[in-house]
């Protein structure tokens, strides 16, 4: 969700303004998807390397998203949608750590869509922490195969992502879901994040529509096309 900060610079506003405006446009961008049968969306909510900011803009974001889950709970169970987070809890605040818990568990049973937020979330310590649990669990190479390393993976029992949306210009994967995203298609749009509304996601979405995924294979037109 890059471009906050430049969209508040571009108004005249403190960078913490462009992170609420953030905020608004994921719980647009949730219940958009929610009304098109979406099942699964992550969003990149804080990395590994975002602890490199100021601290008291860290301290604000962690501050404005334990607001969010205590202000968005109802609403999720009321949607049927159940919270699930991606990454390594124990470096977050004690605060944003109980937040999560509890909207977690009040979601816990809910079916229709999973909105994934994915804070203190490296891909690289993801692909490491899942080498852990094997190993723990005593798995032998002979053991390892793609699906149970998936079933070790922070996102285990969710399909890979169809379709990865990169906000502001911004055209690098940034250490986001490496395992995961091996077939996954890429939108980049110069559009700063607090500006991607249900408008602009449809656009995305047309534009995946359009895409041939052949997953290594043959569509059917280049099947017909080779030669006996």
């Amino acid at each position: 969700m890059d471009g906050n900060g430049r969209w508040a610079a571009h108004h005249g506003l403190p960078r913490t303004e462009g992170h609420k405006a953030g905020t608004r446009s994921a719980r647009a961008i949730v219940t958009a998807c929610r009304k098109l049968g979406i099942p699964f969306i992550t969003f990149y909510t804080f990395s590994r390397e975002n602890w490199r900011r100021p601290r008291e803009e860290v301290a604000f974001l962690f501050d404005m998203l334990v607001k969010y889950l205590h202000e968005e709970m109802d609403s999720l169970v009321e949607q049927d949608i159940r919270l699930h987070v991606l990454g390594e809890w124990s470096a977050l605040p004690f605060a944003l750590r109980q937040a999560l818990k509890h909207v977690c568990a009040k979601t816990g049973h809910c079916q229709s869509m999973t909105v994934n937020l994915a804070l203190n979330y490296s891909g690289r310590d993801e692909i490491v922490r899942a080498c852990v649990r094997l190993l723990k669990q005593g798995a032998t190479p002979a053991d390892i195969t793609i699906q149970r390393f998936a079933d070790s993976l922070d996102t285990a029992g969710q399909p890979d992502p169809d379709l990865i949306i990169r906000t502001s210009g911004e055209q690098r994967l940034s250490n986001f879901l490496l395992f995961q995203a091996a077939y996954s298609e890429f939108y980049f749009t110069p559009v700063h994040w607090p500006d991607f509304d249900e408008t602009r996601l449809h656009e995305a979405l047309e534009e995946y529509a359009q895409r041939s995924r052949r997953f290594g294979g043959l569509d059917h037109a280049d099947a017909n096309n080779e030669a006996p």
